[in-house]
Parts: C-alpha cells; structure tokens; sequence
C-alpha cells in the first residue's frame, strides 16, 4: 500500500495531467476554429481537442477524463460560441465520453484505439444532433445523420491514429509513470 506521501503525490500528479489535457484541448479547439475546413454539413468539425479526452482516457480514471470533458466544452463554448453551441457541445461529448468510457470499462484489450475513437466520434455527433432536434423542435435535422456518421467515423480514425502515437510518446516522460498500467 502507498504511503500517505505517495498518495498525495500522485494526487498531485493526476490534477496537474487533467490540467495540462483540458488546457491542450482548450488550445486544439482554438486552432479548429481557426482553420477554414468545410465538412458540408453545419458544426461538423475535426475533434482535435477528443485527441487530449481519449488519451485521458488511457492514463486515467473515467472521473478524471470527465472532467478534461466538461473543462475543455465550457472553456472553448465561452471562448467561441453562444448557449446553443454549448448546448450542442456538451451534449456530443457527454455522449461520446460516455461511450468511450464504457467501451473501455468492457476491457481495453478488446477495443482498438481506433474503434474506441471511432465510436466516439459517431456518439459525439448523434449527441449533438439530439441536443439540435431537442433544441429546435424538429427532426428534420435528422436528414444529416448519414453525413455525420461518416464524418464521425473519419475523424474518429484520424483521432484514434493521433492518440496512438501520443500515448506511447507520453509514457515515456516521469509525469506520466505508474498511470498506464496496460498495453495500448
């Protein structure tokens, strides 16, 4: 069992690792926004900033990547949009967060990062859609559904591609030893 000094150091370590990952998905949805990329269909972006909620998924605790999740949609919602986008926003990433955690509660040696993210991706954007039918008072949003899916399943790959080199990369630095405790 750890001592008590230990436990507090890797306390310490914890939040300072959930602080450097909101604060780089806070960053990585500045320079989405920045970046003219027309998916052809309206909110449909990239994701750059779940590249920073997956790795917190694989290093840490699901409390702790939920708050990377929550940190990193009303740091950005403030910075960039209105209640509608934070609306939207929270929506998609409590889902997707949602079921990536639970894909990753189910045994991480039966998902790839890649479909882990994948599922991500497409749960994020049935979320924000939801959010949208809700909000809108209409399913016609629906009809976007096929789009995001794809949409949904590309950036997911390119995600789960991104978290697979940066995990490895990350093990490597002192702040994140004793954390991922299983192969990715």
């Amino acid at each position: 069992m750890p001592s008590l000094n230990e436990q507090a150091n890797l306390s310490l370590k914890r939040t300072v690792i959930v602080a450097i990952f909101a604060a780089v998905a806070v960053v990585l949805s500045l320079i989405e926004a920045s970046i003219p990329v027309n998916m052809g269909v309206p909110g449909a972006k990239l994701g750059l900033a779940n590249i920073m909620v997956l790795t917190c998924l694989y290093f840490l605790r699901g409390r702790d990547a939920l708050m990377v999740v929550i940190l990193k949609t009303l740091l950005s919602s403030f910075m960039l949009g209105t209640f509608s986008s934070l609306l939207f926003s929270i929506s998609g990433a409590l889902l997707s967060f949602l079921a990536m955690w639970g894909l990753l509660s189910f045994g991480r040696e039966n998902f790839s990062m890649v479909s882990v993210s994948i599922v991500g991706g497409i749960s994020h954007n049935v979320g924000q859609l939801g959010a949208a039918a809700v909000y809108l008072k209409t399913t016609k949003i629906m009809s976007y559904l096929p789009v995001l899916l794809i949409a949904g399943v590309l950036t997911g790959i390119a995600v789960g591609l991104a978290v697979r080199y940066l995990i490895p990369s990350l093990s490597k630095l002192s702040l994140f030893e004793g954390f991922l405790t299983k192969p990715v």
